[in-house]
């Protein structure tokens, strides 16, 4: 699988790019047309299409705030952590990806500070699952960049070979990219344009991790045995988390997630105390 994954990174270029960044300007070109580069507009062109899509999504509450979670990297990243064993590359790109990725959040929402739905809405017009979130952080969703960073790493790193599978094992991934990223609507937490650029954002910085790795192996010391004391620790703080959440939420995703971390405890447990014994 390494092997593999290696020569997918290797084939991947900088053009790569460029189809993103003409989305997010073809994105600024709409607001500026609408003259939605102020915060009050961009809200108010987007008001119908946030009902829509949240009145519709939130039919499904308990299975939108599941699905949402995904957009939390430690959940998420706990049901990638057999690849530890398997193929470390692919952990090395995502841990320089989410770096990238949250610095792309934190610097974005802190730059265009556009207000909750649920800070500028009435709270009786549309669907809220969960918490109320009433921060001026509503543009780019932070989920949305999570989900399609760690997608955009799992998209390059397995990509088959045939070109055929490649089509449908891209829109297979962009198909599931999409329906986790629009949660945050459907749960009343974001604007569709939030989730359509986090989106964006997040397939760049997955991107940017890939490249990042390729060219400098930070983190190359996540396939040697020997620091897997490291790994183990790791997971056993995701556990407590996870164990955190559920006494909290008492979600079904949480579970998963903590029978996944379970597993890839046992596993890479397992793995260190072998190569002990064998030493």
């Amino acid at each position: 699988m390494e092997i593999n994954i290696l020569k997918n990174y290797s084939k991947l270029k900088p053009s790569l790019f460029i189809l993103p960044i003409i989305l997010l300007a073809v994105i600024a070109v709409f607001l500026y047309s609408r003259g939605a580069l102020c915060i009050n507009q961009y809200i108010q062109i987007q008001k119908n299409s946030f009902f829509f899509i949240n009145h519709h999504l939130g039919q499904y509450p308990q299975l939108q705030y599941n699905l949402t979670q995904l957009g939390d990297a430690s959940i998420f990243l706990s049901f990638l952590g057999i690849f530890i064993l398997f193929a470390p590359k692919i952990w090395e790109s995502l841990i320089s990806a989410l770096l990238v990725s949250c610095a792309f959040s934190q610097f974005l929402k802190y730059i265009f500070a556009v207000p909750r739905p649920a800070v500028v809405l009435d709270h009786h017009d549309f669907v809220i699952v969960g918490k109320i979130l009433t921060g001026r952080n509503s543009l780019p969703s932070g989920h949305s960049i999570t989900i399609f960073t760690i997608l955009a790493v799992l998209l390059f790193s397995l990509m088959p070979q045939k070109p055929r599978h490649k089509v449908l094992w891209s829109f297979f991934i962009i198909a599931v990219g999409l329906i986790l990223a629009f949660t945050r609507v459907g749960i009343g937490a974001h604007y569709p344009l939030d989730v359509t650029v986090g989106c964006i954002i997040g397939y760049i910085s997955g991107l940017m991790g890939i490249f990042i790795s390729r060219k400098y192996p930070i983190w190359a010391w996540i396939g040697d045995k020997k620091y897997y004391p490291i790994i183990i620790l790791f997971f056993l703080v995701c556990s407590i988390c996870v164990i955190n959440k559920i006494i909290n939420e008492n979600l079904i995703i949480f579970y998963l997630s903590l029978a996944s971390l379970m597993v890839t405890l046992f596993k890479v447990i397992n793995v260190y105390a072998k190569g002990y014994t064998k030493n």
